[in-house]
Protein backbone atom coordinates (compact mmCIF):
# COMPACT_ATOMS: atom_id res chain seq x y z
CA UNK A 1 0.00 0.00 0.00
CA UNK A 2 1.47 3.33 -1.01
CA UNK A 3 1.97 6.28 1.27
CA UNK A 4 -0.58 9.00 0.63
CA UNK A 5 0.55 12.38 -0.62
CA UNK A 6 -2.35 14.79 -0.26
CA UNK A 7 -0.74 17.19 -2.73
CA UNK A 8 -0.51 14.68 -5.54
CA UNK A 9 -3.85 14.24 -7.25
CA UNK A 10 -2.59 11.31 -9.37
CA UNK A 11 -1.29 9.30 -6.40
CA UNK A 12 -2.42 5.69 -6.18
CA UNK A 13 -4.36 5.38 -2.95
CA UNK A 14 -6.04 2.65 -0.93
CA UNK A 15 -9.75 2.91 -0.33
CA UNK A 16 -9.25 3.54 3.38
CA UNK A 17 -6.92 6.44 2.57
CA UNK A 18 -9.39 7.90 0.06
CA UNK A 19 -12.09 7.81 2.72
CA UNK A 20 -9.90 9.53 5.32
CA UNK A 21 -8.71 12.18 2.87
CA UNK A 22 -12.34 12.84 1.96
CA UNK A 23 -13.18 13.41 5.63
CA UNK A 24 -10.35 15.92 5.95
CA UNK A 25 -11.27 17.65 2.68
CA UNK A 26 -14.85 18.05 3.89
CA UNK A 27 -13.67 19.83 7.02
CA UNK A 28 -14.16 17.05 9.55
CA UNK A 29 -12.15 17.84 12.67
CA UNK A 30 -13.50 15.28 15.16
CA UNK A 31 -14.40 11.65 14.52
CA UNK A 32 -15.92 9.19 16.97
CA UNK A 33 -14.73 5.71 16.03
CA UNK A 34 -14.61 2.23 17.59
CA UNK A 35 -12.35 -0.23 15.71
CA UNK A 36 -12.91 -3.86 14.81
CA UNK A 37 -11.76 -6.48 12.38
CA UNK A 38 -13.55 -5.09 9.33
CA UNK A 39 -12.78 -1.44 10.02
CA UNK A 40 -9.09 -1.76 10.92
CA UNK A 41 -7.75 -0.47 7.58
CA UNK A 42 -9.66 2.79 8.03
CA UNK A 43 -8.25 3.19 11.55
CA UNK A 44 -4.74 2.54 10.26
CA UNK A 45 -5.26 5.25 7.65
CA UNK A 46 -6.40 7.65 10.36
CA UNK A 47 -3.13 7.21 12.24
CA UNK A 48 -0.98 7.59 9.12
CA UNK A 49 -2.76 10.24 7.18
CA UNK A 50 -4.87 12.48 9.36
CA UNK A 51 -3.14 13.36 12.63
CA UNK A 52 -5.02 16.67 12.57
CA UNK A 53 -8.34 14.80 12.66
CA UNK A 54 -9.10 14.09 16.31
CA UNK A 55 -10.30 10.51 16.68
CA UNK A 56 -12.17 9.89 19.93
CA UNK A 57 -12.60 6.29 21.07
CA UNK A 58 -16.01 5.85 22.74
CA UNK A 59 -16.67 2.89 25.00
CA UNK A 60 -19.74 1.79 23.01
CA UNK A 61 -20.64 2.40 19.39
CA UNK A 62 -23.99 3.90 20.37
CA UNK A 63 -22.12 6.31 22.62
CA UNK A 64 -19.94 7.29 19.67
CA UNK A 65 -22.95 7.93 17.45
CA UNK A 66 -24.69 10.07 20.05
CA UNK A 67 -21.43 11.95 20.60
CA UNK A 68 -21.32 12.63 16.85
CA UNK A 69 -24.88 13.90 17.17
CA UNK A 70 -23.85 16.17 20.03
CA UNK A 71 -21.10 17.59 17.84
CA UNK A 72 -23.53 18.09 14.94
CA UNK A 73 -26.44 19.52 16.95
CA UNK A 74 -24.26 22.07 18.74
CA UNK A 75 -22.33 23.23 15.66
CA UNK A 76 -24.64 22.69 12.68
CA UNK A 77 -21.84 20.74 11.01
CA UNK A 78 -21.80 17.06 10.05
CA UNK A 79 -21.13 14.61 12.87
CA UNK A 80 -19.14 11.51 11.87
CA UNK A 81 -19.06 8.12 13.57
CA UNK A 82 -17.28 4.93 12.53
CA UNK A 83 -17.82 1.34 13.63
CA UNK A 84 -16.95 -2.14 12.50
CA UNK A 85 -19.24 -4.66 10.84
CA UNK A 86 -21.95 -6.80 12.43
CA UNK A 87 -22.62 -5.85 16.06
CA UNK A 88 -20.56 -2.68 15.72
CA UNK A 89 -22.80 -1.51 12.90
CA UNK A 90 -26.06 -2.56 14.56
CA UNK A 91 -25.05 -0.71 17.72
CA UNK A 92 -25.33 2.48 15.65
CA UNK A 93 -28.90 1.83 14.56
CA UNK A 94 -30.73 3.58 17.41
CA UNK A 95 -28.64 6.73 17.07
CA UNK A 96 -29.13 6.74 13.29
CA UNK A 97 -32.91 6.52 13.73
CA UNK A 98 -32.68 9.28 16.32
CA UNK A 99 -30.80 11.51 13.87
CA UNK A 100 -33.37 10.85 11.16
CA UNK A 101 -36.32 11.92 13.31
CA UNK A 102 -34.54 15.04 14.61
CA UNK A 103 -33.05 16.01 11.21
CA UNK A 104 -29.42 15.83 12.36
CA UNK A 105 -26.63 15.76 9.71
CA UNK A 106 -24.79 12.54 10.54
CA UNK A 107 -22.48 10.29 8.52
CA UNK A 108 -22.12 6.75 9.85
CA UNK A 109 -19.25 4.74 8.34
CA UNK A 110 -19.31 1.00 8.94
CA UNK A 111 -16.86 -1.74 8.14
CA UNK A 112 -18.24 -4.71 6.27
CA UNK A 113 -17.02 -8.20 5.50
CA UNK A 114 -15.18 -8.58 2.15
CA UNK A 115 -17.47 -8.48 -0.86
CA UNK A 116 -17.01 -12.17 -1.64
CA UNK A 117 -18.43 -13.05 1.81
CA UNK A 118 -21.47 -10.78 1.64
CA UNK A 119 -24.67 -12.81 1.86
CA UNK A 120 -22.91 -15.91 3.21
CA UNK A 121 -23.49 -15.29 6.92
CA UNK A 122 -19.83 -14.62 7.48
CA UNK A 123 -18.47 -13.83 10.92
CA UNK A 124 -19.73 -10.42 12.06
CA UNK A 125 -21.77 -9.85 8.92
CA UNK A 126 -25.02 -7.92 8.96
CA UNK A 127 -26.73 -6.26 5.99
CA UNK A 128 -26.58 -2.88 7.70
CA UNK A 129 -27.74 -0.96 4.61
CA UNK A 130 -30.91 -3.05 4.55
CA UNK A 131 -31.34 -2.71 8.31
CA UNK A 132 -31.07 1.09 8.06
CA UNK A 133 -32.91 1.66 4.80
CA UNK A 134 -35.98 3.15 6.47
CA UNK A 135 -34.09 5.27 9.03
CA UNK A 136 -31.50 7.00 6.84
CA UNK A 137 -31.77 9.84 4.40
CA UNK A 138 -29.55 7.80 2.06
CA UNK A 139 -27.26 4.77 2.24
CA UNK A 140 -24.32 3.25 0.36
CA UNK A 141 -22.72 -0.17 0.10
CA UNK A 142 -19.43 0.60 -1.66
CA UNK A 143 -18.34 -2.33 -3.84
CA UNK A 144 -15.89 -0.52 -6.16
CA UNK A 145 -13.07 1.61 -4.79
CA UNK A 146 -13.28 3.82 -7.88
CA UNK A 147 -16.70 5.04 -6.67
CA UNK A 148 -15.52 6.05 -3.22
CA UNK A 149 -14.43 9.65 -3.80
CA UNK A 150 -17.78 10.38 -5.46
CA UNK A 151 -19.73 8.55 -2.75
CA UNK A 152 -18.08 10.59 -0.01
CA UNK A 153 -18.88 13.81 -1.84
CA UNK A 154 -22.49 12.74 -2.26
CA UNK A 155 -22.82 11.67 1.38
CA UNK A 156 -21.82 15.06 2.73
CA UNK A 157 -24.04 16.80 0.19
CA UNK A 158 -27.10 14.72 1.09
CA UNK A 159 -26.56 14.92 4.86
CA UNK A 160 -26.39 18.71 4.86
CA UNK A 161 -28.76 19.91 2.15
CA UNK A 162 -32.52 20.28 2.23
CA UNK A 163 -33.79 18.76 5.44
CA UNK A 164 -30.61 17.40 7.10
CA UNK A 165 -30.34 13.75 8.02
CA UNK A 166 -28.15 10.68 8.45
CA UNK A 167 -26.28 8.87 5.68
CA UNK A 168 -24.64 5.46 6.12
CA UNK A 169 -21.59 4.32 4.13
CA UNK A 170 -20.90 0.58 4.38
CA UNK A 171 -17.26 -0.27 3.50
CA UNK A 172 -16.30 -3.88 2.76
CA UNK A 173 -12.81 -4.68 3.99
CA UNK A 174 -11.48 -5.58 0.56
CA UNK A 175 -12.67 -2.23 -0.84
CA UNK A 176 -10.79 -0.48 1.97
CA UNK A 177 -7.61 -2.25 0.84
CA UNK A 178 -8.10 -1.90 -2.93
CA UNK A 179 -6.07 0.78 -4.68
CA UNK A 180 -6.85 3.24 -7.43
CA UNK A 181 -6.11 6.76 -8.58
CA UNK A 182 -9.18 8.56 -7.22
CA UNK A 183 -11.05 10.98 -9.43
CA UNK A 184 -11.71 13.80 -6.98
CA UNK A 185 -13.51 15.82 -9.63
CA UNK A 186 -16.01 13.14 -10.64
CA UNK A 187 -19.46 14.74 -10.57
CA UNK A 188 -22.12 13.51 -8.18
CA UNK A 189 -24.62 11.04 -9.57
CA UNK A 190 -27.88 11.74 -7.78
CA UNK A 191 -30.63 11.70 -10.41
CA UNK A 192 -33.40 11.43 -7.81
CA UNK A 193 -32.05 14.09 -5.51
CA UNK A 194 -32.28 17.62 -6.80
CA UNK A 195 -31.83 20.06 -3.99
CA UNK A 196 -32.47 23.68 -4.64
CA UNK A 197 -32.25 26.49 -2.16
CA UNK A 198 -35.99 26.54 -1.80
CA UNK A 199 -37.33 30.08 -1.72
CA UNK A 200 -40.96 31.09 -1.30
CA UNK A 201 -42.99 32.45 -4.16
CA UNK A 202 -43.70 36.20 -3.84
CA UNK A 203 -47.43 35.56 -4.00
CA UNK A 204 -47.21 33.15 -1.07
CA UNK A 205 -45.39 35.72 1.04
CA UNK A 206 -48.05 38.29 0.20
CA UNK A 207 -50.76 35.83 1.28
CA UNK A 208 -49.04 35.25 4.64
CA UNK A 209 -48.55 38.99 5.17
CA UNK A 210 -52.22 39.61 4.36
CA UNK A 211 -53.31 36.93 6.83
CA UNK A 212 -51.20 38.61 9.53
CA UNK A 213 -52.81 41.99 8.81
CA UNK A 214 -56.29 40.50 9.38
CA UNK A 215 -55.40 38.52 12.53
CA UNK A 216 -56.64 39.43 15.98
CA UNK A 217 -55.18 36.54 17.98
CA UNK A 218 -52.09 35.30 16.07
CA UNK A 219 -49.54 32.79 17.41
CA UNK A 220 -46.24 31.53 16.01
CA UNK A 221 -45.54 27.80 16.44
CA UNK A 222 -41.78 27.37 15.84
CA UNK A 223 -39.64 24.25 15.87
CA UNK A 224 -36.28 22.72 15.17
CA UNK A 225 -36.40 23.84 11.54
CA UNK A 226 -35.67 27.38 12.74
CA UNK A 227 -32.42 26.20 14.31
CA UNK A 228 -31.44 23.94 11.40
CA UNK A 229 -31.91 26.84 8.98
CA UNK A 230 -30.01 29.34 11.12
CA UNK A 231 -33.18 31.44 11.22
CA UNK A 232 -33.25 32.49 14.88
CA UNK A 233 -32.26 36.06 14.05
CA UNK A 234 -34.88 36.29 11.32
CA UNK A 235 -37.52 34.95 13.73
CA UNK A 236 -36.60 37.57 16.33
CA UNK A 237 -36.90 40.32 13.71
CA UNK A 238 -40.25 38.92 12.54
CA UNK A 239 -41.62 39.02 16.10
CA UNK A 240 -40.29 42.52 16.66
CA UNK A 241 -42.06 43.70 13.48
CA UNK A 242 -45.38 41.96 14.11
CA UNK A 243 -45.65 41.54 17.87
CA UNK A 244 -46.87 37.94 17.46
CA UNK A 245 -46.29 35.64 20.49
CA UNK A 246 -44.09 32.56 20.00
CA UNK A 247 -44.58 29.02 21.30
CA UNK A 248 -41.72 26.58 20.80
CA UNK A 249 -41.49 22.84 20.39
CA UNK A 250 -38.97 20.81 22.40
CA UNK A 251 -36.72 20.84 19.32
CA UNK A 252 -37.16 24.59 18.99
CA UNK A 253 -36.03 25.63 22.48
CA UNK A 254 -33.38 28.30 22.16
CA UNK A 255 -34.60 29.42 18.74
CA UNK A 256 -36.30 32.36 20.44
CA UNK A 257 -35.11 33.93 23.72
CA UNK A 258 -36.94 32.56 26.75
CA UNK A 259 -36.85 35.97 28.43
CA UNK A 260 -38.53 37.83 25.55
CA UNK A 261 -41.92 39.37 26.49
CA UNK A 262 -43.57 37.61 23.52
CA UNK A 263 -42.19 34.17 24.50
CA UNK A 264 -44.80 31.54 25.35
CA UNK A 265 -42.19 28.91 26.27
CA UNK A 266 -42.74 25.28 25.27
CA UNK A 267 -46.08 24.01 24.00
CA UNK A 268 -47.46 20.51 23.81
CA UNK A 269 -48.05 17.63 26.22
CA UNK A 270 -45.90 19.08 29.01
CA UNK A 271 -45.78 22.61 27.67
CA UNK A 272 -47.01 25.73 29.39
CA UNK A 273 -50.74 26.18 29.93
CA UNK A 274 -50.55 29.63 28.36
CA UNK A 275 -48.90 28.40 25.14
CA UNK A 276 -51.46 25.63 24.74
CA UNK A 277 -54.38 27.95 25.53
CA UNK A 278 -53.01 30.53 23.09
CA UNK A 279 -52.82 27.99 20.26
CA UNK A 280 -56.29 26.71 21.10
CA UNK A 281 -57.82 30.19 20.93
CA UNK A 282 -55.73 31.76 18.18
CA UNK A 283 -57.26 32.81 14.86
CA UNK A 284 -53.96 32.56 12.95
CA UNK A 285 -51.29 29.90 13.57
CA UNK A 286 -47.97 30.43 11.79
CA UNK A 287 -46.10 27.11 11.87
CA UNK A 288 -42.38 27.50 11.12
CA UNK A 289 -40.10 24.50 10.69
CA UNK A 290 -42.37 22.06 12.53
CA UNK A 291 -44.03 18.76 11.73
CA UNK A 292 -47.23 18.92 13.84
CA UNK A 293 -46.00 16.09 16.03
CA UNK A 294 -48.56 14.26 18.14
CA UNK A 295 -46.82 15.32 21.37
CA UNK A 296 -47.64 18.92 20.40
CA UNK A 297 -51.02 18.54 18.78
CA UNK A 298 -52.67 15.82 20.84
CA UNK A 299 -55.89 15.07 18.99
CA UNK A 300 -55.08 16.33 15.48
CA UNK A 301 -58.57 17.44 14.49
CA UNK A 302 -58.95 19.56 17.64
CA UNK A 303 -55.57 21.29 17.45
CA UNK A 304 -55.93 25.00 16.61
CA UNK A 305 -59.39 24.11 15.37
CA UNK A 306 -60.57 27.67 14.85
CA UNK A 307 -57.38 29.03 13.32
CA UNK A 308 -56.19 29.75 9.84
CA UNK A 309 -52.98 27.76 9.52
CA UNK A 310 -49.84 28.86 7.70
CA UNK A 311 -47.21 26.12 7.40
CA UNK A 312 -43.67 26.93 6.20
CA UNK A 313 -41.26 24.01 5.92
CA UNK A 314 -38.44 22.92 3.63
CA UNK A 315 -39.70 19.33 3.44
CA UNK A 316 -42.70 18.91 1.09
CA UNK A 317 -43.60 15.61 2.78
CA UNK A 318 -44.48 17.47 6.00
CA UNK A 319 -47.02 19.76 4.37
CA UNK A 320 -50.56 18.52 5.12
CA UNK A 321 -49.16 15.26 6.53
CA UNK A 322 -50.71 15.60 9.99
CA UNK A 323 -52.61 18.87 9.83
CA UNK A 324 -54.02 20.57 6.75
CA UNK A 325 -52.68 24.07 6.14
CA UNK A 326 -54.64 26.90 4.56
CA UNK A 327 -51.44 28.52 3.27
CA UNK A 328 -48.52 26.17 2.70
CA UNK A 329 -45.05 27.37 1.74
CA UNK A 330 -42.34 24.88 0.78
CA UNK A 331 -39.23 26.88 1.51
CA UNK A 332 -36.13 27.23 3.59
CA UNK A 333 -37.65 28.86 6.65
CA UNK A 334 -34.92 31.48 6.89
CA UNK A 335 -35.52 32.55 3.29
CA UNK A 336 -39.27 32.76 3.94
CA UNK A 337 -38.83 34.84 7.09
CA UNK A 338 -36.39 37.18 5.35
CA UNK A 339 -38.89 37.77 2.56
CA UNK A 340 -41.69 38.28 5.07
CA UNK A 341 -39.59 40.73 7.05
CA UNK A 342 -39.25 42.90 3.94
CA UNK A 343 -42.99 43.48 3.59
CA UNK A 344 -44.78 42.39 6.76
CA UNK A 345 -46.71 44.83 8.89
CA UNK A 346 -48.32 44.34 12.29
CA UNK A 347 -51.97 43.25 12.43
CA UNK A 348 -54.50 46.00 11.92
CA UNK A 349 -56.15 44.99 15.18
CA UNK A 350 -54.71 46.22 18.46
CA UNK A 351 -53.12 43.11 19.99
CA UNK A 352 -53.13 44.52 23.52
CA UNK A 353 -56.29 42.62 24.43
CA UNK A 354 -54.64 39.40 23.18
CA UNK A 355 -51.51 40.14 25.20
CA UNK A 356 -53.61 40.81 28.29
CA UNK A 357 -55.39 37.50 27.91
CA UNK A 358 -52.07 35.66 27.59
CA UNK A 359 -50.55 37.56 30.52
CA UNK A 360 -53.52 36.56 32.68
CA UNK A 361 -52.91 32.91 31.77
CA UNK A 362 -49.21 33.33 32.58
CA UNK A 363 -50.07 34.75 35.98
CA UNK A 364 -52.61 32.05 36.77
CA UNK A 365 -50.74 29.03 35.37
CA UNK A 366 -46.96 29.51 35.69
CA UNK A 367 -44.54 26.60 35.73
CA UNK A 368 -44.34 25.94 39.47
CA UNK A 369 -43.31 23.51 42.17
CA UNK A 370 -43.51 23.20 45.95
CA UNK A 371 -40.89 25.67 47.17
CA UNK A 372 -41.56 24.66 50.80
CA UNK A 373 -40.48 21.03 50.31
CA UNK A 374 -37.63 20.38 52.72
CA UNK A 375 -35.69 18.15 50.38
CA UNK A 376 -34.52 18.79 46.82
CA UNK A 377 -37.16 18.71 44.11
CA UNK A 378 -36.06 18.13 40.53
CA UNK A 379 -37.50 21.45 39.39
CA UNK A 380 -35.66 23.30 42.15
CA UNK A 381 -32.35 21.68 41.19
CA UNK A 382 -32.76 22.67 37.53
CA UNK A 383 -33.92 26.20 38.37
CA UNK A 384 -30.98 26.66 40.74
CA UNK A 385 -28.51 25.39 38.14
CA UNK A 386 -29.99 27.71 35.50
CA UNK A 387 -29.53 30.74 37.72
CA UNK A 388 -26.01 29.68 38.68
CA UNK A 389 -24.69 29.41 35.10
CA UNK A 390 -26.56 32.41 33.73
CA UNK A 391 -24.25 34.62 31.72
CA UNK A 392 -21.67 32.01 30.75
CA UNK A 393 -21.40 29.83 27.66
CA UNK A 394 -23.37 26.75 28.66
CA UNK A 395 -24.71 23.76 26.75
CA UNK A 396 -27.27 21.39 28.26
CA UNK A 397 -27.96 17.84 27.18
CA UNK A 398 -30.59 15.55 28.66
CA UNK A 399 -31.64 11.94 28.67
CA UNK A 400 -35.31 11.09 28.24
CA UNK A 401 -38.05 11.15 30.83
CA UNK A 402 -39.27 13.46 33.55
CA UNK A 403 -35.92 15.23 33.95
CA UNK A 404 -35.99 16.03 30.22
CA UNK A 405 -39.36 17.77 30.48
CA UNK A 406 -38.47 19.61 33.69
CA UNK A 407 -35.27 20.83 32.02
CA UNK A 408 -37.33 22.11 29.09
CA UNK A 409 -39.63 23.90 31.53
CA UNK A 410 -37.21 25.36 34.08
CA UNK A 411 -33.91 25.90 32.27
CA UNK A 412 -34.19 29.05 30.18
CA UNK A 413 -32.51 28.88 26.76
CA UNK A 414 -31.81 32.13 24.95
CA UNK A 415 -29.55 30.90 22.15
CA UNK A 416 -29.95 28.17 19.53
CA UNK A 417 -27.91 24.95 19.69
CA UNK A 418 -27.40 25.18 23.45
CA UNK A 419 -30.16 22.63 24.25
CA UNK A 420 -29.73 19.05 23.02
CA UNK A 421 -32.55 16.57 23.44
CA UNK A 422 -33.54 13.33 21.77
CA UNK A 423 -36.96 14.61 20.82
CA UNK A 424 -38.51 12.57 18.02
CA UNK A 425 -37.27 9.13 19.03
CA UNK A 426 -37.00 9.82 22.77
CA UNK A 427 -33.86 7.77 23.34
CA UNK A 428 -32.76 7.08 26.88
CA UNK A 429 -28.97 7.15 27.18
CA UNK A 430 -28.63 10.17 24.89
CA UNK A 431 -27.49 12.70 27.49
CA UNK A 432 -23.95 11.72 28.50
CA UNK A 433 -22.52 10.80 25.08
CA UNK A 434 -24.19 13.81 23.45
CA UNK A 435 -22.54 16.03 26.07
CA UNK A 436 -19.25 14.35 25.23
CA UNK A 437 -19.63 15.39 21.59
CA UNK A 438 -20.60 18.94 22.54
CA UNK A 439 -17.54 19.24 24.77
CA UNK A 440 -15.27 18.04 21.94
CA UNK A 441 -16.76 20.74 19.70
CA UNK A 442 -16.65 23.47 22.37
CA UNK A 443 -13.69 22.71 24.62
CA UNK A 444 -13.91 25.97 26.57
CA UNK A 445 -17.65 25.86 27.24
CA UNK A 446 -19.49 24.49 30.26
CA UNK A 447 -21.32 21.33 29.15
CA UNK A 448 -23.85 19.82 31.54
CA UNK A 449 -25.82 16.60 31.17
CA UNK A 450 -29.00 16.88 33.24
CA UNK A 451 -29.90 13.22 33.51
CA UNK A 452 -32.06 10.68 35.25
CA UNK A 453 -30.67 7.54 36.84
CA UNK A 454 -32.50 5.35 34.33
CA UNK A 455 -31.18 7.15 31.27
CA UNK A 456 -27.71 7.68 32.72
CA UNK A 457 -27.07 3.97 33.21
CA UNK A 458 -27.74 3.21 29.56
CA UNK A 459 -24.46 4.82 28.49
CA UNK A 460 -22.69 5.28 31.81
CA UNK A 461 -19.53 3.69 30.37
CA UNK A 462 -18.82 6.92 28.48
CA UNK A 463 -17.51 8.38 31.74
CA UNK A 464 -14.34 6.50 30.79
CA UNK A 465 -14.23 8.34 27.47
CA UNK A 466 -14.74 11.68 29.20
CA UNK A 467 -11.82 11.03 31.53
CA UNK A 468 -9.42 9.52 29.00
CA UNK A 469 -10.16 12.14 26.32
CA UNK A 470 -10.08 15.04 28.81
CA UNK A 471 -13.68 16.06 28.20
CA UNK A 472 -14.78 17.79 31.43
CA UNK A 473 -18.49 17.05 31.10
CA UNK A 474 -20.60 17.67 34.20
CA UNK A 475 -23.53 15.39 35.07
CA UNK A 476 -26.29 16.64 37.33
CA UNK A 477 -27.98 13.33 38.07
CA UNK A 478 -31.55 13.59 39.32
CA UNK A 479 -31.67 10.27 41.11
CA UNK A 480 -35.13 9.05 42.10
CA UNK A 481 -34.48 5.29 41.72
CA UNK A 482 -37.41 4.96 39.35
CA UNK A 483 -38.29 5.19 35.68
CA UNK A 484 -40.04 8.41 36.57
CA UNK A 485 -42.14 9.15 33.50
CA UNK A 486 -43.52 5.61 33.37
CA UNK A 487 -44.21 5.78 37.11
CA UNK A 488 -46.13 9.01 36.53
CA UNK A 489 -48.34 7.26 34.00
CA UNK A 490 -48.76 4.29 36.38
CA UNK A 491 -49.89 6.64 39.14
CA UNK A 492 -52.15 8.73 36.88
CA UNK A 493 -53.76 6.06 34.75
CA UNK A 494 -52.98 2.60 36.24
CA UNK A 495 -53.90 2.95 39.91
CA UNK A 496 -50.26 3.10 40.98
CA UNK A 497 -49.54 -0.51 40.03
CA UNK A 498 -45.76 -0.85 39.63
CA UNK A 499 -44.83 -2.84 36.54
CA UNK A 500 -41.03 -3.04 36.69
CA UNK A 501 -40.36 0.68 37.07
CA UNK A 502 -38.39 0.59 40.34
CA UNK A 503 -34.64 0.51 39.74
CA UNK A 504 -33.62 -0.85 43.15
CA UNK A 505 -33.64 -4.38 44.61
CA UNK A 506 -36.69 -6.45 43.67
CA UNK A 507 -37.59 -7.16 47.32
CA UNK A 508 -37.90 -3.46 48.19
CA UNK A 509 -41.50 -2.30 48.88
CA UNK A 510 -41.22 0.30 46.13
CA UNK A 511 -40.86 -2.48 43.57
CA UNK A 512 -44.61 -3.10 43.88
CA UNK A 513 -45.71 0.43 44.70
CA UNK A 514 -46.43 -0.53 48.33
CA UNK A 515 -43.73 1.62 49.88
CA UNK A 516 -44.44 4.47 52.25
CA UNK A 517 -42.88 7.14 50.04
CA UNK A 518 -39.58 7.01 51.93
CA UNK A 519 -36.26 5.86 50.53
CA UNK A 520 -33.86 3.32 51.88
CA UNK A 521 -30.91 4.93 53.63
CA UNK A 522 -28.55 3.76 50.87
CA UNK A 523 -29.56 4.12 47.28
CA UNK A 524 -28.60 1.64 44.63
CA UNK A 525 -26.27 1.91 42.79
CA UNK A 526 -23.65 4.20 44.32
CA UNK A 527 -23.07 6.61 41.43
CA UNK A 528 -20.30 8.47 43.21
CA UNK A 529 -18.31 5.27 43.63
CA UNK A 530 -18.89 4.48 39.96
CA UNK A 531 -17.76 7.96 38.90
CA UNK A 532 -14.62 7.69 41.02
CA UNK A 533 -13.96 4.26 39.57
CA UNK A 534 -13.78 5.97 36.19
CA UNK A 535 -11.41 8.58 37.72
CA UNK A 536 -14.09 11.27 37.55
CA UNK A 537 -15.12 13.57 40.36
CA UNK A 538 -18.32 12.89 42.25
CA UNK A 539 -20.46 13.82 45.23
CA UNK A 540 -23.93 13.22 46.62
CA UNK A 541 -26.34 15.88 47.82
CA UNK A 542 -29.77 15.44 49.43
CA UNK A 543 -30.24 18.58 51.58
CA UNK A 544 -31.63 21.69 49.94
CA UNK A 545 -29.17 23.92 51.80
CA UNK A 546 -26.26 21.97 50.34
CA UNK A 547 -27.39 22.11 46.71
CA UNK A 548 -25.91 25.42 45.61
CA UNK A 549 -22.38 24.79 46.98
CA UNK A 550 -22.50 21.26 45.56
CA UNK A 551 -23.37 22.63 42.11
CA UNK A 552 -20.58 25.18 42.36
CA UNK A 553 -18.11 22.44 43.29
CA UNK A 554 -19.26 20.41 40.26
CA UNK A 555 -18.78 23.37 37.93
CA UNK A 556 -15.38 24.28 39.36
CA UNK A 557 -14.00 20.73 39.15
CA UNK A 558 -11.28 20.45 36.51
CA UNK A 559 -12.51 17.23 34.90
CA UNK A 560 -15.69 15.21 34.36
CA UNK A 561 -17.93 15.11 37.42
CA UNK A 562 -21.13 13.40 38.58
CA UNK A 563 -23.31 15.13 41.15
CA UNK A 564 -25.81 12.60 42.50
CA UNK A 565 -28.82 14.72 43.50
CA UNK A 566 -31.21 12.59 45.53
CA UNK A 567 -34.80 13.51 44.76
CA UNK A 568 -38.25 12.00 45.45
CA UNK A 569 -39.93 9.77 42.93
CA UNK A 570 -43.49 10.95 43.62
CA UNK A 571 -43.06 14.28 41.86
CA UNK A 572 -44.91 14.58 38.54
CA UNK A 573 -44.33 16.66 35.43
CA UNK A 574 -47.20 19.11 35.10
CA UNK A 575 -48.96 20.53 33.16
CA UNK A 576 -49.88 17.40 31.22
CA UNK A 577 -52.22 16.81 28.32
CA UNK A 578 -52.94 13.06 28.21
CA UNK A 579 -51.89 11.31 25.02
CA UNK A 580 -54.48 11.85 22.30
CA UNK A 581 -56.26 14.45 24.40
CA UNK A 582 -56.96 18.12 23.86
CA UNK A 583 -56.18 21.29 25.74
CA UNK A 584 -59.49 20.86 27.54
CA UNK A 585 -58.09 17.70 29.16
CA UNK A 586 -55.03 19.47 30.59
CA UNK A 587 -53.94 18.40 34.08
CA UNK A 588 -52.45 21.18 36.17
CA UNK A 589 -52.58 19.78 39.74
Amino acid sequence: MSTVNRNTQTQVMAGSDILVKSLVDHGVEVLFAYPGGCSMPMHQSLTRYAPQLRTILPRHEQGGAFAAQGYARSTGRVGVVMATSGPGATNLVTAIADAKLDSVPLIAITGQVPTWYIGKDAFQETPVVEVCRGITKHHYLVTDVNDLARVMKEAFHIATTGRPGPVIIDMPKDVQNQQCVPNWDEPMNLPGYRVEYRRPQPEQIKQVAAAIKRARRPVIYAGGGIIAAGASGALREFVDKTGIPVGLTVMGLGAFPAGHPRALDMLGMHGSVYSNFAVDECDLLIALGVRFDDRVTGKFEEFAKGAKIVHIDIDPSEINKNKEAHISVISDVKAALEELNRIVEPPDADLQEWYSTIDAWKAKYPFKYDTEFDGILQQHAIHTLCNLVSGRETYVTVGVGQHQMWSAQFFKFNKPRTWLSSSGLGTMGFGLPAAMGVQAAHPDALVIDIDGDGSFQMNIQELATCFCERLPVKVMLLNNQHLGMVVQWEDRFMQGNRAHTYLGPIDHPEATGKGQGKFAQERYPDFVQIAKGYKCGGATVSRKADLLPALQEMIDYAGPYVLDVQVPYQEQVLPMIPSGGTVRDIIVE
